[in-house]
């Protein structure tokens, strides 16, 4: 799939690939520390009823990103 698309996009339930994360260089290293680096798995389990937070499950563990977050995270549907 060639579509760019960001975390924003995947809905409830769906697994994805992170891409690359496009913001400051500051905020990309604090994702990849939480561990949503290039080529990880994420699943979106939850999303808020307004959009604001998106929980996803990173390699067992639950994480909130933001909305404002999520829209600079590439991701690919697996």
């Amino acid at each position: 799939m060639s579509d760019k698309i960001t975390l924003l996009d995947v809905d409830k339930g769906c697994k994805c690939i992170v891409k690359a994360v496009r913001k400051r260089a500051q905020f990309a290293k604090r994702l990849i520390e939480m561990g949503l680096g290039k080529g990880t798995i994420i699943e979106v389990e939850r999303v808020a009823p307004l959009g604001d937070p998106i929980e996803i499950k990173v390699k067992g563990y639950h994480l909130s990103i933001r909305k404002d977050e999520a829209r600079h995270i590439e991701v690919e549907k697996k």
